[in-house]
């Protein structure tokens, strides 16, 4: 006796219009897919979610309005509901920002499309679905950073960076602009700006420049 598949409702939001109509085609040879939304942009994916409810959701990084927003938009009024990221972007800021946000896969416009179809039941089933260079990439990340999580920067702190303080202070340290950061991590430039001061107050320092350069001159070590 064949188990019927539970039919996937998929919302697809991109603003290339050539690239949903790939997806489309790619899950319309699965009986168990259904597609029940198409969108252009942020604003009109997360009214097409709060009002279809699907069980995944496919978002474009860089649509109109974000998809990095959107993601962050629908993950709070669907907790239940999948979110995977198809985008070009293979930039840090873009990877991490989604994951942040709350996406359970982040997947490359150039994969072989008649892959999705596997990819968003792994994601369904409670896998990530997500190019083992890019797997690579964040467990790097993570690994590269635990021992600065537990160590203070300067030899007499008394307090500790926050996680999202380290963050910061790395975004900076790489270049990036108040307003780069903000749009980076879905917050605004105003509590950048604060987490700024609470940085430069934590590490005994002056200002941020100085905290960048202590950060560049302990990671060296």
């Amino acid at each position: 006796m064949t188990t019927q598949r539970k039919l996937r409702r998929v919302l697809i939001a991109d603003d290339h219009a050539p690239t949903r109509a790939d997806v489309r085609r790619a899950l319309d040879v699965h009986e168990h897919f259904e597609v029940c939304a198409e969108t252009a942009d942020a604003a009109g994916a997360v009214q097409a979610a709060v009002r279809e409810r699907p069980d995944v959701c496919l978002l474009d990084v860089r649509m109109p309005g974000s998809g990095l927003s959107a993601t962050w938009e629908i993950s709070a009024r669907l907790p239940k509901t999948k979110i995977v990221m198809l985008t070009v972007s293979v930039e840090d800021t873009d990877l991490f920002g989604a994951l942040r946000a709350g996406a359970d896969g982040y997947l490359l416009k150039t994969m072989n499309f008649t892959r999705l179809p596997d990819a968003l039941d792994d994601v369904c089933s409670g896998d990530a679905a997500m190019p083992p260079a890019l797997v690579a990439r964040v467990l790097e990340r993570f690994r590269s950073r635990g021992p600065r999580w537990r160590q203070p920067l300067t030899d007499g702190a008394v307090e500790r960076l926050t996680s999202r303080e380290w963050e910061i202070l790395e975004l900076l340290s790489q270049g990036r602009s108040t307003a780069e950061i903000a749009g980076s991590l879905v917050v605004t430039p105003s509590a950048v700006r604060a987490h700024i001061t609470a940085i430069v107050r934590k590490l005994g320092v002056p200002d941020r420049a100085a905290a960048i350069s202590l950060f560049h001159e302990r990671s060296d070590t």
